[in-house]
Protein backbone atom coordinates (compact mmCIF):
# COMPACT_ATOMS: atom_id res chain seq x y z
CA UNK A 1 0.00 0.00 0.00
CA UNK A 2 1.15 3.51 -0.72
CA UNK A 3 1.59 6.11 1.95
CA UNK A 4 -1.37 8.30 2.70
CA UNK A 5 -1.05 11.89 1.66
CA UNK A 6 0.39 13.94 4.51
CA UNK A 7 -1.08 17.23 5.58
CA UNK A 8 0.82 20.49 5.58
CA UNK A 9 2.72 21.16 8.78
CA UNK A 10 0.43 22.83 11.29
CA UNK A 11 -2.72 22.01 9.32
CA UNK A 12 -3.67 18.56 10.58
CA UNK A 13 -6.66 17.16 12.48
CA UNK A 14 -7.20 17.40 16.23
CA UNK A 15 -5.32 15.16 18.64
CA UNK A 16 -6.01 14.12 22.24
CA UNK A 17 -4.35 15.59 25.32
CA UNK A 18 -3.82 13.19 28.21
CA UNK A 19 -3.06 13.53 31.89
CA UNK A 20 -0.38 11.60 33.77
CA UNK A 21 -2.68 8.64 34.14
CA UNK A 22 -3.10 8.43 30.40
CA UNK A 23 -6.72 9.60 30.45
CA UNK A 24 -7.86 11.92 27.65
CA UNK A 25 -8.80 15.29 29.12
CA UNK A 26 -9.34 17.34 25.95
CA UNK A 27 -8.52 17.64 22.27
CA UNK A 28 -6.29 20.12 20.55
CA UNK A 29 -5.92 21.28 16.96
CA UNK A 30 -3.26 23.32 15.21
CA UNK A 31 -3.44 25.73 12.30
CA UNK A 32 -1.28 28.38 10.70
CA UNK A 33 -2.51 31.95 11.07
CA UNK A 34 -2.33 34.64 8.39
CA UNK A 35 0.78 35.96 10.14
CA UNK A 36 2.54 32.63 9.51
CA UNK A 37 2.57 31.61 13.17
CA UNK A 38 1.46 28.20 14.36
CA UNK A 39 -1.61 28.51 16.62
CA UNK A 40 -3.77 26.15 18.64
CA UNK A 41 -7.40 25.70 19.64
CA UNK A 42 -8.86 23.15 22.01
CA UNK A 43 -12.17 21.58 23.00
CA UNK A 44 -13.47 19.19 25.63
CA UNK A 45 -14.55 16.69 22.98
CA UNK A 46 -13.14 15.85 19.57
CA UNK A 47 -16.20 17.44 17.95
CA UNK A 48 -15.78 20.67 19.94
CA UNK A 49 -12.13 20.88 18.99
CA UNK A 50 -12.86 20.26 15.31
CA UNK A 51 -15.53 22.98 15.30
CA UNK A 52 -13.14 25.42 16.98
CA UNK A 53 -10.41 24.49 14.49
CA UNK A 54 -12.74 25.02 11.53
CA UNK A 55 -13.77 28.44 12.89
CA UNK A 56 -10.15 29.43 13.52
CA UNK A 57 -9.13 28.42 9.99
CA UNK A 58 -12.03 30.43 8.57
CA UNK A 59 -10.91 33.47 10.57
CA UNK A 60 -7.32 32.94 9.46
CA UNK A 61 -8.42 32.77 5.82
CA UNK A 62 -10.07 36.17 6.19
CA UNK A 63 -7.04 37.63 7.94
CA UNK A 64 -8.35 37.56 11.51
CA UNK A 65 -5.86 36.63 14.22
CA UNK A 66 -7.15 35.85 17.72
CA UNK A 67 -4.42 34.77 20.10
CA UNK A 68 -6.47 33.77 23.13
CA UNK A 69 -3.35 33.36 25.20
CA UNK A 70 -2.28 36.99 24.87
CA UNK A 71 -5.61 38.70 24.15
CA UNK A 72 -6.54 41.26 26.81
CA UNK A 73 -10.06 42.13 27.88
CA UNK A 74 -9.77 45.58 26.29
CA UNK A 75 -8.53 44.15 22.98
CA UNK A 76 -11.31 41.61 22.89
CA UNK A 77 -14.02 44.16 23.72
CA UNK A 78 -12.78 46.42 20.94
CA UNK A 79 -13.07 43.54 18.46
CA UNK A 80 -16.46 42.55 19.89
CA UNK A 81 -17.79 46.05 19.25
CA UNK A 82 -16.47 46.24 15.68
CA UNK A 83 -16.86 42.62 14.53
CA UNK A 84 -20.02 41.52 16.39
CA UNK A 85 -22.11 44.60 17.10
CA UNK A 86 -21.00 46.67 14.11
CA UNK A 87 -22.58 44.32 11.55
CA UNK A 88 -25.84 44.32 13.56
CA UNK A 89 -26.04 48.10 13.22
CA UNK A 90 -25.26 47.92 9.50
CA UNK A 91 -28.01 45.37 8.93
CA UNK A 92 -30.56 47.35 10.94
CA UNK A 93 -30.82 44.73 13.69
CA UNK A 94 -29.42 47.12 16.32
CA UNK A 95 -29.99 50.83 16.77
CA UNK A 96 -26.94 53.04 16.38
CA UNK A 97 -27.78 54.66 19.71
CA UNK A 98 -27.65 51.23 21.37
CA UNK A 99 -24.22 50.58 19.85
CA UNK A 100 -23.00 53.97 21.11
CA UNK A 101 -24.26 53.08 24.60
CA UNK A 102 -22.34 49.77 24.58
CA UNK A 103 -19.26 51.53 23.23
CA UNK A 104 -19.41 54.18 25.95
CA UNK A 105 -19.73 51.57 28.69
CA UNK A 106 -16.74 49.65 27.35
CA UNK A 107 -14.51 52.69 26.87
CA UNK A 108 -15.48 54.58 30.04
CA UNK A 109 -16.03 51.85 32.60
CA UNK A 110 -14.88 48.33 31.68
CA UNK A 111 -11.63 48.76 29.73
CA UNK A 112 -10.09 51.37 32.07
CA UNK A 113 -10.71 49.05 35.03
CA UNK A 114 -10.06 45.47 33.88
CA UNK A 115 -8.94 46.06 30.30
CA UNK A 116 -5.30 45.08 30.87
CA UNK A 117 -6.25 41.71 32.29
CA UNK A 118 -5.77 38.79 29.90
CA UNK A 119 -9.14 37.55 28.74
CA UNK A 120 -8.36 33.93 29.64
CA UNK A 121 -7.33 34.95 33.17
CA UNK A 122 -10.37 37.10 33.97
CA UNK A 123 -12.11 35.69 37.04
CA UNK A 124 -15.21 36.28 39.10
CA UNK A 125 -13.20 38.16 41.71
CA UNK A 126 -12.24 40.88 39.22
CA UNK A 127 -15.84 41.11 37.99
CA UNK A 128 -17.19 41.52 41.52
CA UNK A 129 -14.53 44.12 42.28
CA UNK A 130 -15.52 46.03 39.13
CA UNK A 131 -19.20 46.09 40.12
CA UNK A 132 -18.38 47.06 43.69
CA UNK A 133 -16.17 49.96 42.64
CA UNK A 134 -18.68 51.25 40.11
CA UNK A 135 -21.47 50.91 42.65
CA UNK A 136 -19.78 53.57 44.78
CA UNK A 137 -19.89 56.18 42.03
CA UNK A 138 -22.81 55.19 39.78
CA UNK A 139 -26.50 54.40 40.18
CA UNK A 140 -27.59 50.75 40.46
CA UNK A 141 -29.09 50.94 36.98
CA UNK A 142 -25.78 52.15 35.51
CA UNK A 143 -23.98 49.21 37.11
CA UNK A 144 -26.68 46.96 35.64
CA UNK A 145 -25.79 48.26 32.19
CA UNK A 146 -22.10 47.52 32.80
CA UNK A 147 -23.00 43.98 33.85
CA UNK A 148 -25.23 43.40 30.82
CA UNK A 149 -22.50 44.64 28.47
CA UNK A 150 -19.75 42.53 30.01
CA UNK A 151 -21.92 39.42 30.21
CA UNK A 152 -23.00 39.81 26.59
CA UNK A 153 -19.41 40.22 25.40
CA UNK A 154 -18.13 37.24 27.40
CA UNK A 155 -20.96 35.07 26.09
CA UNK A 156 -19.69 35.76 22.59
CA UNK A 157 -16.15 34.95 23.70
CA UNK A 158 -17.41 31.59 24.93
CA UNK A 159 -19.08 30.87 21.59
CA UNK A 160 -15.79 31.77 19.90
CA UNK A 161 -13.97 29.24 22.14
CA UNK A 162 -11.75 31.96 23.59
CA UNK A 163 -12.78 31.23 27.18
CA UNK A 164 -14.28 28.11 28.80
CA UNK A 165 -16.99 29.91 30.83
CA UNK A 166 -18.67 33.28 31.36
CA UNK A 167 -17.41 34.62 34.69
CA UNK A 168 -19.95 37.48 34.68
CA UNK A 169 -22.96 35.15 34.73
CA UNK A 170 -24.74 35.24 38.08
CA UNK A 171 -22.56 37.96 39.56
CA UNK A 172 -25.37 40.50 39.65
CA UNK A 173 -28.66 38.64 40.25
CA UNK A 174 -31.83 40.62 39.57
CA UNK A 175 -33.10 39.97 43.09
CA UNK A 176 -30.23 42.03 44.53
CA UNK A 177 -31.12 45.16 42.60
CA UNK A 178 -33.38 47.93 43.76
CA UNK A 179 -36.04 49.16 41.40
CA UNK A 180 -35.21 52.62 40.16
CA UNK A 181 -37.87 55.15 41.01
CA UNK A 182 -40.04 56.29 38.12
CA UNK A 183 -39.94 60.08 37.83
CA UNK A 184 -43.38 61.40 36.93
CA UNK A 185 -44.70 64.93 37.32
CA UNK A 186 -47.47 65.59 39.79
CA UNK A 187 -50.60 67.15 38.28
CA UNK A 188 -49.54 70.52 39.73
CA UNK A 189 -46.04 70.24 38.24
CA UNK A 190 -47.42 69.20 34.84
CA UNK A 191 -49.80 72.16 34.79
CA UNK A 192 -46.95 74.51 35.74
CA UNK A 193 -44.82 73.11 32.90
CA UNK A 194 -47.60 73.59 30.34
CA UNK A 195 -48.37 77.07 31.66
CA UNK A 196 -44.72 78.06 31.20
CA UNK A 197 -44.67 76.56 27.68
CA UNK A 198 -47.76 78.53 26.65
CA UNK A 199 -47.00 80.59 23.56
CA UNK A 200 -43.72 78.76 22.89
CA UNK A 201 -43.04 77.45 19.38
CA UNK A 202 -43.43 73.83 20.53
CA UNK A 203 -46.15 74.30 23.12
CA UNK A 204 -48.21 71.63 21.36
CA UNK A 205 -45.38 69.11 21.60
CA UNK A 206 -45.49 69.14 25.41
CA UNK A 207 -49.28 68.94 25.44
CA UNK A 208 -49.28 65.95 23.07
CA UNK A 209 -46.48 64.28 25.05
CA UNK A 210 -48.46 64.50 28.30
CA UNK A 211 -51.77 63.55 26.67
CA UNK A 212 -50.51 60.55 24.63
CA UNK A 213 -47.38 59.19 26.31
CA UNK A 214 -45.47 59.06 23.02
CA UNK A 215 -41.71 58.56 23.19
CA UNK A 216 -39.49 61.47 22.13
CA UNK A 217 -38.47 59.80 18.86
CA UNK A 218 -42.11 59.03 18.07
CA UNK A 219 -43.10 62.66 18.60
CA UNK A 220 -40.27 63.91 16.39
CA UNK A 221 -41.16 61.36 13.69
CA UNK A 222 -44.86 62.30 13.68
CA UNK A 223 -46.22 63.62 10.37
CA UNK A 224 -49.42 65.54 9.64
CA UNK A 225 -50.58 62.58 7.55
CA UNK A 226 -50.55 60.49 10.75
CA UNK A 227 -53.22 62.68 12.35
CA UNK A 228 -56.97 62.18 12.09
CA UNK A 229 -58.55 65.29 13.56
CA UNK A 230 -62.09 64.17 12.79
CA UNK A 231 -61.60 60.82 14.51
CA UNK A 232 -59.36 62.39 17.19
CA UNK A 233 -56.56 59.84 16.78
CA UNK A 234 -52.94 59.69 15.72
CA UNK A 235 -51.00 56.76 14.28
CA UNK A 236 -47.45 55.94 15.34
CA UNK A 237 -45.75 54.68 12.18
CA UNK A 238 -42.13 55.74 12.58
CA UNK A 239 -39.60 57.26 14.97
CA UNK A 240 -36.78 59.74 14.44
CA UNK A 241 -33.51 58.04 15.35
CA UNK A 242 -29.86 58.95 15.70
CA UNK A 243 -27.78 56.93 13.23
CA UNK A 244 -24.07 56.87 12.41
CA UNK A 245 -24.61 59.31 9.53
CA UNK A 246 -26.99 61.57 11.46
CA UNK A 247 -30.74 61.75 11.96
CA UNK A 248 -32.98 59.35 10.06
CA UNK A 249 -36.42 57.81 10.29
CA UNK A 250 -36.86 54.19 11.28
CA UNK A 251 -39.53 51.83 12.57
CA UNK A 252 -40.86 52.33 16.11
CA UNK A 253 -39.17 50.51 18.98
CA UNK A 254 -41.09 47.25 18.55
CA UNK A 255 -44.10 45.84 16.72
CA UNK A 256 -46.45 46.88 19.54
CA UNK A 257 -45.19 50.45 19.18
CA UNK A 258 -46.98 50.69 15.83
CA UNK A 259 -50.26 51.81 17.29
CA UNK A 260 -53.24 54.12 17.11
CA UNK A 261 -53.57 56.52 20.03
CA UNK A 262 -56.69 58.56 20.89
CA UNK A 263 -56.33 62.33 21.16
CA UNK A 264 -57.94 64.38 23.90
CA UNK A 265 -59.86 67.53 22.99
CA UNK A 266 -57.03 69.57 24.51
CA UNK A 267 -54.47 67.84 22.31
CA UNK A 268 -56.56 68.31 19.16
CA UNK A 269 -57.01 72.03 19.88
CA UNK A 270 -53.27 72.43 20.52
CA UNK A 271 -52.37 70.63 17.28
CA UNK A 272 -54.78 72.74 15.21
CA UNK A 273 -53.26 75.94 16.62
CA UNK A 274 -49.77 74.50 16.05
CA UNK A 275 -50.54 73.80 12.38
CA UNK A 276 -51.74 77.37 11.86
CA UNK A 277 -48.56 78.69 13.51
CA UNK A 278 -46.42 76.35 11.40
CA UNK A 279 -48.09 77.44 8.15
CA UNK A 280 -47.31 81.07 9.02
CA UNK A 281 -43.72 80.11 9.73
CA UNK A 282 -43.45 78.30 6.39
CA UNK A 283 -44.80 81.32 4.49
CA UNK A 284 -42.30 83.63 6.20
CA UNK A 285 -39.34 81.42 5.28
CA UNK A 286 -40.44 80.77 1.69
CA UNK A 287 -37.85 78.69 -0.19
CA UNK A 288 -35.77 78.25 2.95
CA UNK A 289 -38.44 75.96 4.39
CA UNK A 290 -37.73 72.25 3.70
CA UNK A 291 -41.06 70.49 3.92
CA UNK A 292 -41.02 66.97 5.37
CA UNK A 293 -44.65 67.06 6.54
CA UNK A 294 -43.36 66.87 10.12
CA UNK A 295 -45.58 67.99 12.97
CA UNK A 296 -42.62 69.00 15.13
CA UNK A 297 -39.69 69.93 12.83
CA UNK A 298 -36.85 72.32 13.49
CA UNK A 299 -37.10 75.96 12.45
CA UNK A 300 -36.55 75.23 8.73
CA UNK A 301 -38.81 72.18 8.46
CA UNK A 302 -36.14 69.51 8.82
CA UNK A 303 -36.12 66.76 11.51
CA UNK A 304 -35.39 68.22 14.95
CA UNK A 305 -32.32 66.97 16.79
CA UNK A 306 -33.20 65.20 20.05
CA UNK A 307 -30.42 66.93 21.94
CA UNK A 308 -31.34 70.39 20.70
CA UNK A 309 -34.94 69.87 21.79
CA UNK A 310 -33.89 68.72 25.22
CA UNK A 311 -31.13 71.20 26.03
CA UNK A 312 -32.34 74.30 24.18
CA UNK A 313 -36.07 74.06 24.83
CA UNK A 314 -37.20 71.46 27.34
CA UNK A 315 -34.52 71.92 30.02
CA UNK A 316 -34.95 75.73 30.08
CA UNK A 317 -38.67 75.13 30.73
CA UNK A 318 -37.80 72.90 33.68
CA UNK A 319 -35.51 75.61 34.99
CA UNK A 320 -38.24 78.21 34.77
CA UNK A 321 -40.59 76.10 36.91
CA UNK A 322 -37.67 75.20 39.24
CA UNK A 323 -37.74 71.47 38.40
CA UNK A 324 -34.40 71.18 36.59
CA UNK A 325 -32.66 69.62 39.61
CA UNK A 326 -35.41 67.16 40.52
CA UNK A 327 -34.27 64.36 38.20
CA UNK A 328 -36.97 64.80 35.55
CA UNK A 329 -36.18 63.80 31.95
CA UNK A 330 -38.10 64.11 28.69
CA UNK A 331 -39.33 60.55 29.34
CA UNK A 332 -40.93 61.82 32.56
CA UNK A 333 -43.84 63.12 30.48
CA UNK A 334 -44.48 59.58 29.24
CA UNK A 335 -44.33 58.30 32.84
CA UNK A 336 -46.75 61.04 33.87
CA UNK A 337 -49.26 59.93 31.23
CA UNK A 338 -49.04 56.30 32.39
CA UNK A 339 -49.18 57.22 36.07
CA UNK A 340 -52.35 59.24 35.62
CA UNK A 341 -54.01 56.33 33.78
CA UNK A 342 -53.13 53.98 36.64
CA UNK A 343 -54.44 56.52 39.14
CA UNK A 344 -57.71 56.52 37.22
CA UNK A 345 -57.83 52.70 37.57
CA UNK A 346 -57.57 52.06 33.83
CA UNK A 347 -56.94 48.45 32.90
CA UNK A 348 -53.20 47.60 32.63
CA UNK A 349 -53.75 45.94 29.23
CA UNK A 350 -55.20 49.19 27.86
CA UNK A 351 -52.25 51.15 29.27
CA UNK A 352 -49.82 48.67 27.68
CA UNK A 353 -51.47 49.20 24.29
CA UNK A 354 -51.42 52.99 24.58
CA UNK A 355 -47.75 53.02 25.61
CA UNK A 356 -46.72 50.55 22.90
CA UNK A 357 -45.03 48.18 25.34
CA UNK A 358 -44.08 44.82 23.86
CA UNK A 359 -45.69 42.90 26.74
CA UNK A 360 -47.94 43.41 29.74
CA UNK A 361 -45.01 42.23 31.87
CA UNK A 362 -43.02 45.31 30.89
CA UNK A 363 -45.90 47.58 31.85
CA UNK A 364 -46.46 45.88 35.20
CA UNK A 365 -42.75 45.76 36.04
CA UNK A 366 -42.43 49.48 35.32
CA UNK A 367 -45.53 50.68 37.14
CA UNK A 368 -46.30 47.94 39.68
CA UNK A 369 -45.50 50.36 42.52
CA UNK A 370 -48.67 52.24 41.60
CA UNK A 371 -50.69 49.14 42.48
CA UNK A 372 -48.97 48.46 45.81
CA UNK A 373 -51.53 50.42 47.78
CA UNK A 374 -54.92 48.73 47.39
CA UNK A 375 -57.60 50.10 49.72
CA UNK A 376 -60.69 48.42 51.10
CA UNK A 377 -62.90 49.87 48.36
CA UNK A 378 -61.22 47.56 45.86
CA UNK A 379 -62.85 44.51 47.50
CA UNK A 380 -65.83 46.16 49.11
CA UNK A 381 -68.31 44.70 46.61
CA UNK A 382 -67.49 41.12 47.62
CA UNK A 383 -69.65 41.41 50.75
CA UNK A 384 -72.74 41.90 48.63
CA UNK A 385 -71.80 39.23 46.06
CA UNK A 386 -70.80 36.40 48.37
CA UNK A 387 -72.71 37.41 51.51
Amino acid sequence: MGKSKSRANGDGDVFPRKNKAGKITSYRGAYVGPDGKRRYVSGKTKTDAREALAAARADAASGVVLDAGKLTVAEYLERWLSDCLGPLVSSGKMEHSTFVRYQGIVENHISPTIGRKKLKDLGRTEVRTLYSAKGKELSPRSVDYIHVTLQKALSQAMRDNLIPRNVATGERPRSSRKREEIMAFSSEQARALLSTAKGERNEALYIVALHTGLRQGELLGLKWADLDFAGRRLSVRRALKVKAHGLDFGPPKNNASRRSVPLSKTAVAALRAHRTRQNEERLRLGELWQDHDLVFPNRVGRPMDHGNLYYREYKPLLQQVELADEGFTFHSMRHTFATELFNQRKRPKIIQTLLGHSSITQTMDTYSHLLDEVDDDEIGGLDEVFG
